[in-house]
This record gives structure tokens, C-alpha cells and sequence, in this order.
């Protein structure tokens, strides 16, 4: 535990509320709740889904909507940390290379900081992040070789002394470490919002920062003596890194070169973190690699039968658990937490390979009533 002592965890945690706000958890924070730049993120539901859990076989699945946080995505608990950090140093400009999410929500963040930001991203984003970014009134730029992102980024930070917030040199470590300490909270929530702690945590995984950050917040309270078990954490991705690096026994995070890519761009990196391995083998979990059939089913699913849109890589734990669960290493009894990272919205011009029927009528009833025969069998609403 880095920020609070093991009995300072003891005699805070009780006083702590899902609903207080991150100053309720300042003590497990590098920043004072005095100085936190806060849009009133955190306090995500956890949502119980019968439907998708029945038809998984299994007794209790959760979503963590992370879509609830400010700007629709999980990457605010970053941002609030890292911009207030940012903000405490002396910075007035903070800089990332995004593709939408981690993007958006910096530049709302910086916005209400009064600080400036630049995002980085690349020709063929998902529109509405990009659109989104730049409505926070950050500077934009879409470069045609995505990679450059990173070398531009290291030289204003060696330069200018830049402030940034994702990575920027390979392999990839990290994002930086003061914004990934937000994320110990969503452990500290789903604790708190839980009767017991969850057999399993499963997490869409990028680069691994999420993944890291929750499996580091159930440590704190474990080691603090606030749980008495602790979970294994699962990591949901598209291109197989992880998979690839978990199969063969390895420390070294393979390299997918040539992989397909996947829509789900928001996790779609060719190659993973060791944050993400050790997290991983540390608390005795596993790695799922989800294709985009996968995703897509998973997406209408959640949304047709509970009522929840989520972004196409945020869903990619549902579709992890799923395949978990027809392997057996979900067991029927065992309590599971799904993070959804992101609102459907992200990326909702990305076209799913089935679409949902459309009509077009003049405005006549019996019109109505024909499409409900076709559709329900029946031309009655009173049901």
C-alpha cells in the first residue's frame, strides 16, 4: 500500500460510501482531497443482469457501469487523479495519445482544471470520441502514422518538460502511474457494494492500466485486513497478447505482429503489458482473447435483454465470461463482476454485421399493426 498505511485502511474504510465522491477515498490517493479536480465521477452502479447470467448457467453476474462516470467511460477515475496531480505539480498542459476515451475524458478534466490539453490521435478514430474530444475545446490532431503519436510525445515531455498522461515509449509499461491509481477505487466500490467479494473480476485490457489499478485496489484492502479473500482478475482482449504470452509460460508480453485488427479499437493493441501478466498470476486468473462476432453478440445482448449499451470494447468482459463459463473455469456457483468500460455511444458509428429492422410507413395504424403481426405475432400492445 502506497498512500495509506495498513491501519489508516482500517479506520477509513468504514467511514467510506459508494456515492461520498473520490474525496471519500483520498486517503488511498497521491492527491489531497482539497486539491482533487472532480466532475463527480465514481460511485458506478453495480448492476445485477438475471437474464445474461441464466443464460450463462450461472447463479450472480454484475456489470460495473463505468459508463456512469462523466464523460461515459471509465478512463474519469484516471483523469481525476492524474489531472489534479498534474494541476498540484504547477502544470498548465497535459498531453495523451488516445483514440477516444482516455482522450475525452483528459480533455474534460483539463477543461475544468483551466489547464490546456493536446490529444494525438489518429486518421480513422471512432468520429464521435474525436468529435467528443474536441467539444471539451482540446487541441486535436489526427496523424496519418499512429505510431508517431509516441515519438512526439517523448520529445515535448525530454523538451518542454510536457505532462503526459499515456504512454509513450515501447514496450509499453504504462500509462502514467499517478493517473492509474484512480482506478484502486472501483475495487473499493464493488467492496463496498458487494455482501461478499466476487469469485472473479473480469476487465477489457488494453494496455492493462485498468486491469492493474483494480487488482492493486483489492490488495490495499486485503492487506489492510477489510477483505478476507481476494479475487482473481481476468482480462478481456481482441488480439491475443496476453493469450499468446500466458500460453507459453513466458515473461516477455508477446508482440502480435500481423494480427487482424479488430473494431473494438479502444483494446485493440498488438501487444500487452507486464502489469497486465503479473496482475494476472498474481491473483491466479486467466486471459480471454474475444473476436468481433463475439463482441457484437455480447453487445445486443446486454442491450436487448437488460437495457444496457455498452461501447463494443467496453462489453468484451461479458463476452469473456461467457466463454469462460462454456470452458468451466466459471463455475455455476461462482459470483462474477463484469467491468463495462464505456457507453455505446463511443462508437456508434461502427455498424454491427446484423442490424435491427427498420420502417418507414405513410402513418397509418393498420401499418403499425402488420410490422407488430410480423415482428411479435401479434398486431395487440395489451400483453
Amino acid at each position: 500500500m502506497v498512500y495509506a498505511e495498513a491501519a489508516i485502511a482500517k479506520r477509513v474504510l468504514p467511514r467510506l460510501r459508494v456515492g461520498g465522491g473520490f474525496s471519500s477515498f483520498a486517503d488511498f490517493l497521491p492527491v489531497d482531497a482539497a486539491d482533487l479536480v472532480s466532475l463527480a465521477e465514481g460511485s458506478t452502479p453495480l448492476i445485477d443482469v438475471p437474464a445474461i447470467a441464466g443464460a450463462m448457467g450461472l447463479g450472480a453476474l454484475q456489470i460495473k457501469d463505468e459508463s456512469r462516470n462523466p464523460t461515459w467511460s471509465h478512463k474519469d477515475r484516471f483523469s481525476a487523479v492524474a489531472v489534479s496531480y498534474a494541476r498540484k505539480q504547477g502544470h498548465g498542459f497535459v498531453a495523451t495519445a488516445s483514440s477516444g476515451n482516455a482522450g475525452a475524458s483528459l480533455a474534460a478534466y483539463a477543461a475544468k482544471a483551466g489547464m490546456d490539453c493536446l490529444v494525438l490521435t489518429f486518421e480513422g478514430a471512432a468520429a464521435p470520441l474525436v468529435e467528443q474530444i474536441r467539444r471539451y475545446g482540446a487541441i486535436v490532431v489526427e496523424l496519418k502514422d499512429k505510431a508517431q503519436r509516441w515519438t512526439i510525445l517523448a520529445e515535448g515531455q525530454r523538451r518542454f518538460g510536457w505532462f503526459v498522461t499515456s504512454p509513450f515509449s515501447a514496450p509499453v509499461v504504462g500509462s502514467n502511474p499517478y493517473g492509474m491509481e484512480g482506478y484502486k477505487t472501483i475495487a473499493y466500490e464493488i467492496a463496498i457494494q458487494s455482501d461478499d467479494i466476487p469469485e472473479w473480476v473480469i476487465v477489457p485490457t488494453a494496455y492493462g492500466d485498468l486491469l492493474r489499478g483494480i487488482w492493486k485496489g483489492f490488495k490495499d484492502l486485503h492487506e489492510a485486513g477489510c477483505i478476507s479473500r481476494l479475487p482473481k482478475v481476468a482480462a478481456a482482449e481482441v488480439l491475443g497478447s496476453l493469450s499468446r504470452t500466458i500460453s507459453s509460460g513466458s515473461d516477455a508480453v508477446w508482440l502480435m505482429e500481423g494480427a487482424e485488427p479488430s473494431q473494438a479499437m479502444s483494446i485493440g493493441v498488438l501487444q500487452g503489458t507486464y502489469q497486465s501478466l503479473v496482475s494476472i498470476r498474481e491473483s491466479g486468473g486467466t486471459v480471454e482473447c474475444i473476436d468481433d462476432t463475439a463482441l457484437w453478440a455480447a453487445q445486443a445482448q446486454l442491450a436487448r435483454h437488460e437495457g444496457i449499451f455498452g461501447e463494443l470494447s467496453g462489453v468484451a468482459a461479458i463476452a469473456a465470461a461467457q466463454r469462460m463459463r462454456q470452458k468451466g473455469v466459471i463455475g455455476s456457483d461462482d459470483k462474477v463482476v463484469c467491468l463495462m468500460t464505456a457507453s455505446g455511444l463511443k462508437d456508434i458509428d461502427q455498424m454491427p454485421p446484423a442490424r435491427p429492422s427498420q420502417y418507414r410507413i405513410e402513418g397509418r395504424f393498420e401499418e403499425v399493426a402488420k410490422i407488430l403481426t410480423n415482428e411479435l405475432g401479434t398486431s395487440s400492445v395489451d400483453r
